[in-house]
């Protein structure tokens, strides 16, 4: 293969046959293409035979308007080009697609929800890094494998028919998609028959996580205490060795439904419960009498149970910190942000979509009142551990992650924990605190497609 990975405008030109292509002379000679035989184009799962000709001194590459309505090239785009001699292929790209949950062409401010601002981000990034992006939705998906109806941007959103991507980010929002038998086919054919990569194919479950890193013994130190709650001798065994739980649904999401249990002085137990409508208070006479309310939410709801911590404060209001990790360029974890996120008025958890806010590292544990040597070394006792990690659970289970959300909390001696591990981080949530264009997370998703496509 050529070791020259160049970008390429395209241009449209009804003067040339339909398999042929110009490409100028010194890209030509750059990429060291051969123009005395056909050769094969290929982008996403698209090939076609063509023969090469020379474009003069031009830096563009030239092809017939039927050649782009085939393979879903669109004019004035610029590519990564690569020439691979061995299989005589010139190939662009990387095409990367988007699987979401929602498409509503009617919302033209939010036709992805939550998420339509970093598609557009996507957009951006990938003009910037000669790459090209399109969305879908599982119900977008045919029996033709090889192409798919997709939303791109344009002026605009519009629909447009491609091949299939290099690469694919599962950015479905429910498990129910997901594991759907389409979406399950769909993913497994097209890795198998077009060498497409997806990366974060699945959901993490909290039990799954901590049973991952637990056997990790670099990890330990990070883990606070915790079990899949199976029944009422773990609930025992846990509220006797520590004064405050918490029940965190296996598949939870957003802080909801998330259950805080106190031990208090005279032998009652409180509970409190987040909900969509608010943090809900109720004390129990026994232990037992607060398992058989737990027990009805058990037949629909598997909970974690973990370790309370006596966590950071900033004026009574919880703290934690959302790492967000990616695969580099280079196909190694990089720290990409970290921010602070503060539970809001009369909540116990952080998370934005329960009232919280988000703050720097710095001005966080500054308000915090950890001591001064701890919150010297937080940040990059913060980094170290997001990277360890994400490495630890690539390790132990085997599925592809490029991006994960990693929520740390920090003790009031200084201590790490780790709370939980997102491989859907919300693109809403984790918007950056300045107001940059386009947000590190967008850029590092199409540097590491990049990298798996091989440009």
């Amino acid at each position: 293969m050529s070791k020259s990975k160049i970008t390429v405008q395209l241009m449209s030109s009804a003067l040339l046959p339909n398999d042929n292509i110009k490409l100028g002379d010194r890209l030509i000679k750059q990429l060291r293409i051969p123009t005395d035989r056909s050769i094969w184009i290929a982008y996403g799962s698209f090939k076609q035979e063509v023969r090469v000709y020379s474009g003069g001194k031009t830096a563009t590459l030239r092809l017939h308007p039927s050649l782009f309505s085939r393979s879903g090239l669109l004019p004035r785009t610029v590519l990564n080009v690569k020439y691979n001699a061995l299989e005589g292929t010139l190939r662009l790209g990387p095409l990367i697609g988007v699987m979401v949950s929602r498409y509503d062409s009617r919302d033209h401010g939010k036709p992805f929800g939550s998420i339509s601002s970093f598609c557009l981000e996507m957009v951006k990034a990938c003009k910037t890094q000669g790459a090209y992006v399109y969305f879908f939705t599982p119900d977008m998906i045919g029996s033709n494998l090889s192409s798919l109806e997709a939303v791109h941007y344009d002026a605009g959103w519009k629909k447009a028919t491609f091949p299939a991507p290099d690469v694919i980010n599962n950015r479905l929002f429910t498990r129910k998609l997901e594991n759907s038998p389409s979406v399950q086919h769909f993913m497994k054919e097209v890795k198998s028959r077009f060498g497409t990569h997806v990366f974060n194919e699945k959901f993490l479950d909290k039990s799954e996580v901590f049973e991952a890193l637990g056997s990790n013994e670099k990890l330990q130190p990070y883990l606070p205490e915790s079990y899949l709650l199976r029944n009422f001798n773990t609930l025992k065994a846990m509220c006797r060795t520590h004064s405050t739980v918490f029940l965190k649904p296996v598949r939870g999401s957003l802080g909801t439904g998330i259950i805080r249990i106190t031990r208090q002085g005279d032998g009652t137990y409180q509970t409190m419960t987040t909900s969509l409508a608010g943090t809900k208070k109720k004390t129990y006479p026994s232990l037992l009498k607060l398992f058989s309310t737990i027990s009805l939410k058990m037949r629909k709801t598997r909970y974690q149970i973990q370790q309370g911590l006596d966590l950071i404060r900033i004026q009574g209001r919880n703290v934690d910190f959302r790492a967000l990790v990616h695969k580099n360029k280079s196909g190694d974890w990089s720290v990409t942000s970290i921010v602070a996120r503060i539970a809001g008025d009369n909540h116990f958890v952080s998370n934005l979509a329960r009232g919280g806010s988000l703050s720097t590292v710095k001005d966080a544990l500054a308000s915090s009142g950890v001591p001064l040597t701890a919150r010297q070394t937080a940040l990059p006792r913060m980094k170290q551990a997001a990277l360890e990690i994400a490495s630890g659970l690539e390790k132990a289970i085997p599925l592809h992650f490029g991006e994960l959300g990693i929520d740390l909390a920090v003790d009031t001696t200084g201590h790490i924990w780790l709370l939980e591990v997102n491989s859907k981080p919300s693109k809403s949530e984790n918007a950056p605190l300045n107001s940059a264009k386009i947000r590190p997370s967008a850029v590092r998703l199409v540097q590491y497609c990049r990298y798996l496509s091989g440009f």
